[in-house]
């Protein structure tokens, strides 16, 4: 495939040159935001409007390398008020400060929703994109652009993505498994996040087959919820309420899941861990907050951040970006103990 052929599906500067009837340095310049007191209103605007009209974006990261200008990167992430991808931020933008990179945030306001179009909230030129969270689809259009991305807690080896950085999602969901089947629980119940993601369904399948090789040991119910204390509360209360043989232990995706299944717990009059044991996801602050503490998984949300950085200034370098799996730690607090005798 020549170059030609390659980039045929993308309008470029000489297409809207052709369309406004410009040279293509003046197109250039007007994009550029270089054009006063060398280029006519007029011809701007036409400019504007070819550019509009083609649905062209300048290749923004050829741009900074050949002006020369500090590289500027856009993470993406959902709502900084989810402790988890707060700390991810931070990671990410300590790398970046080291580095001397610009770092232009974005967030989804929800963590289910696709990222909308992040250059209608970055104009700085960007070299490059770290996305956290997302289907890597979301954002694949910007491999167009010449911008290398790189995708955090994402399926490895899909979508435009030059690398991925996750934690070892099967090994955490396989220490919550052991710990629990090492206290003698056999009933479980699956609060599972109610999101389409590859982590999440990660969750679901470690969980069962670690079960599955335990004589007597299974899923009583799943319950499908919203990433809310609520939605953890509701799921708690269908999956203790349903009948039959009660679960002894509710498995969490989430901390915040958990802390609405203490309150389930709480609501029934059943006690923490000596009716139920709950286990969570994340270890935020959140955990030690609640009485009992939670038995969660800490995943290294900071070094998610710091490692996905690295990992595209490497890209930005030309460099082979390899993908990462990072160590996670289960934490044993008050929330898990042995099951209770009878149903």
């Amino acid at each position: 495939m020549s170059e030609s052929t390659g980039r045929s599906n993308r309008p470029t500067s000489r297409d809207v040159a052709r369309r406004a009837g410009v040279s293509q340095a003046t197109v250039s310049l007007v994009l550029g935001d270089r054009w006063r007191g060398r280029v006519s209103p007029a011809r701007v605007e036409a400019v504007r409007a070819a550019a509009r009209e083609l649905a062209y974006r300048p290749n923004l990261a050829a741009r900074s390398l050949r002006l020369g200008r500090s590289r500027t990167v856009l993470i993406v992430v959902p709502a900084l008020t989810n402790e988890f991808f707060a700390r991810v931020h931070a990671g990410a933008a300590r790398v970046a400060g080291e580095e001397d990179v610009g770092l232009v945030l974005y967030h989804s306001p929800e963590v289910v929703l696709p990222a909308r179009d992040p250059f209608a909230s970055a104009s700085a030129s960007l070299a490059g994109v770290l996305a956290s969270s997302m289907a890597a689809e979301a954002l694949g259009a910007l491999s167009g652009e010449g911008l290398p991305l790189v995708m955090l807690d994402s399926e490895p080896g899909r979508g435009a993505a030059a690398g991925t950085v996750n934690p070892d999602i099967a090994e955490a969901m396989r220490l919550v498994a052991g710990h629990l089947l090492a206290l003698g629980h056999r009933r479980f119940c699956h609060l599972a996040a109610d999101v389409d993601s590859w982590t999440f369904a990660v969750r679901a399948r470690e969980l069962a087959d670690r079960l599955a090789g335990v004589p007597g040991a299974g899923l009583v119910a799943t319950e499908r919820a919203p990433l809310t204390i609520e939605g953890g509360l509701r799921a708690a209360e269908r999956a203790l309420t349903a009948g039959g043989p009660r679960p002894t232990a509710l498995v969490c995706d989430d901390d915040l899941l958990a802390a609405g299944a203490y309150k389930a717990a709480r609501r029934l009059g059943l006690r923490v861990p000596e009716d139920v044991s709950v286990t969570g996801f994340d270890d935020l602050t959140l955990g030690t907050a609640l009485e009992p503490e939670l038995t969660t998984v800490r995943l290294p949300a900071e070094e998610l951040g710091a490692t996905g950085m690295r990992a595209l200034l490497t890209a930005l370098r030309g460099e082979p970006c390899a993908s990462a799996v990072l160590p996670v730690e289960l934490v044993p607090r008050g929330s898990t103990g042995p099951p209770a005798a009878g149903p």
